[in-house]
């Protein structure tokens, strides 16, 4: 039996409704035929609901430039075996320290899991649809450098990494940077406080 007719479907893929017209194709099925419009009605929000929201989270989280896109924090196997407190880490996997605009610093030795925790980080903040991104210190350096040569090219480079609800700067001033690098930290440091957080990943 055939839930709605191939016209209505066309019209759905007109408006680009997919989400919504393959959940309304999944109750093509015995087992939801008897039940009342209301509850079939609200089988078919919820799961195209869930679709948008698997969709917007799977881009955020591509987008966000993430060295180890697989960075997982339930990996708590990995957290034991780097000495973390596991308690820490359950509090930043809420998220909430990106609510209150709150700073992180991961430090330690090289090989000691900075950078997949920065990455899981951000992917966590993307799960909880939080615009996060990861960018390495030399990379920053090298997208300034860019920047700079190009008209209005700074003013653009501070406003798009300014507005990362989280940012992740990882291996954080292994080399010191020269005056013009360090007059741009202060004002993206600046621009970011008290609206995003940041996190920084470093060896001191």
């Amino acid at each position: 039996m055939t839930v709605i007719d191939i016209e209505t479907k066309r019209k759905l893929r007109e408006m680009g409704a997919t989400a919504l017209l393959d959940a309304i194709d999944a109750q093509d099925d015995a087992h939801v035929l008897g039940m009342s419009f209301q509850e079939r009605l609200q089988l078919v929000v919820d799961e195209a609901h869930s679709t948008f929201n698997h969709g917007k989270v799977e881009g955020l989280i591509r987008r966000a430039g993430l060295r180890y896109p697989g960075a997982d924090l339930r990996r708590l196997d990995l957290v034991d075996e780097r000495g973390l407190d596991r308690n820490v880490i359950a509090q930043l996997a809420t998220c909430s320290f990106i609510d209150r605009q709150q700073n992180v610093v991961f430090q330690g030795f090289t090989g000691s899991g900075k950078s997949y925790l920065g990455c899981a980080l951000a992917k966590q903040a993307c799960q909880h649809r939080i615009r996060a991104h990861y960018i390495r210190m030399p990379d920053l350096e090298e997208a300034w450098a860019l920047a700079r040569d190009k008209p209005q090219g700074q003013t653009k480079f501070l406003r798009k990494y300014s507005t990362f609800s989280l940012l992740v700067i990882d291996e954080w001033l292994l080399d010191h940077p020269d005056e013009a690098m360090r007059s741009m930290l202060l004002e993206l440091l600046e621009r970011r406080y008290d609206t995003g957080s940041t996190v920084f990943c470093t060896q001191s």
